[in-house]
């Protein structure tokens, strides 16, 4: 099934023009028509990812995204003609993922669109990856030891995603940090220490002990 990627954009050039680009790279594209409506249109799309304008009728993409953001983690590239340092800023605070400003580079647009799919949905649903005894499962978003079960927020299965894929090497703080966030300017290293803490909390009650190992000054492994 074809990735479903919704425009928020109220130009109706620029909106056919993505949504005939998104098409063509094999994505399931739609635009929203009723602005007064968009969230709504959100809950009934259910996409993978939101291309979303700031200069829209009736309420900005700002307060959208805020919006959005209190119902969902949906991946949210902000597509847009304003282009100043606090308009960049404000994006990323309100739960945006990434920044592009008009006019845009296809090409460019569409790596970003990629790489974020990609962190959001690491692998075809239905996969499971185990280690140590231990099973990770996308798609429920759950690791199951021993016939006991530990429901994952989106970065803790992010998190063990990669440790899982890395399993056996030193994963770096940075490269983690980069895996989880697409702008390391504006996060603090601290929430990758909460994660972790919080990971290994959901492990122990599973009688996993020690399964992630820290390294000091280098990262963690498994």
């Amino acid at each position: 099934m074809p990735y479903k990627i919704l425009v928020v954009e109220d130009d109706p050039t620029i909106q056919r023009e993505l949504v005939t680009l998104l098409q063509a790279e094999g994505y399931e594209a739609a635009a929203v028509v009723d602005f007064s409506a968009t969230l709504s249109q959100v809950n009934t799309v259910q996409p993978h990812l939101i291309l979303l304008d700031i200069k829209l009728p009736g309420q900005s993409g700002f307060s959208l995204c805020s919006q959005i953001r209190a119902f969902s983690t949906v991946p949210i590239i902000f597509v847009t003609s304003c282009n100043t340092d606090m308009d960049e800023l404000s994006s990323i605070l309100l739960g945006g993922d990434a920044f592009i400003t008009k006019p845009y580079h296809t090409a460019i647009l569409l790596a970003k669109i990629a790489a974020l799919l990609r962190r959001a949905y690491p692998d075809q649903p239905g996969q499971v990856l185990t280690y140590g005894g231990a099973e990770l499962h996308l798609e429920r978003s759950q690791l199951l030891y021993q016939g006991q079960a530990a429901d994952l927020t989106k970065n803790e299965l992010k998190i063990l995603y990669y440790l899982f894929k890395h399993a056996g090497t030193i994963c770096a703080r940075g490269d983690l940090v980069s895996y989880l966030w697409d702008n390391q300017l504006y996060v603090d290293d601290n929430a990758l220490s909460v994660n972790i803490g919080r990971i290994r909390e959901k492990l122990s009650a599973l009688g996993l002990e020690n399964f992630i190992k820290t390294k000091h000054r280098q990262g963690y492994t498994l």
